[in-house]
């Protein structure tokens, strides 16, 4: 089952679309404006991802809301970043290519990691979340699904190779 749209909320929503317009290559498509439950008001942005599914952002203006609230998901927790991120597909390594030179294009550091089964790009958007675009590159089997089985109640599992790191700079005009 696919899903609708995730929601984030946003301190600095010019930075924010930004980074989802230009970098990411996502349409804003949608805006509404609506009354918070505590006071104030939010303005929710809607950026379609493809396959009908949106990435959604929360514009605060209440001030029952502390201005400083932490917006990345992991650190806010006080987990590093790369634990909670949001992982978006491609279709193909050139498809995951173009989104990685489009990100560097947009002046972001990119980290590569193929991870033996699945090849991922990494970036940093200004709320502190850590984005993905990713491809997989091989099928599961069987054996794949009854290690994860296992692995739900047991820590005994050999460690997987270490996933190959390429590091990425931003391209500059």
């Amino acid at each position: 089952m696919s899903f609708h749209h995730l929601a984030i909320a946003t301190r600095d929503m010019p930075a924010t679309h930004a980074f989802y317009s230009a970098a990411m290559g996502f349409d804003l498509v949608r805006v509404e404006k609506a009354r918070a439950p505590t006071g104030g008001w939010a303005k929710h942005f809607f950026y379609d991802t493809g396959n009908g599914e949106m990435m959604a952002f929360w514009e605060l203006h209440d001030d029952s809301i502390p201005k400083d609230f932490a917006t990345s998901i992991s650190e806010g927790l006080g987990l590093p970043q790369w634990t909670n991120h949001i992982a978006f597909a491609a279709t193909d390594l050139e498809d995951l290519a173009q989104k990685r030179d489009r990100l560097r294009r947009a002046g972001h550091r990119v980290m590569e990691l193929d991870h033996h089964w699945c090849t991922s790009i990494y970036a940093t958007d200004p709320n502190g979340i850590m984005v993905e675009f990713c491809v997989t590159t091989a099928a599961f089997t069987a054996a794949d699904a009854e290690k994860a089985l296992s692995a739900v109640n047991s820590d005994e599992l050999p460690d997987d190779p270490p996933p190959i790191r390429t590091m990425w700079e931003p391209l500059t005009a």
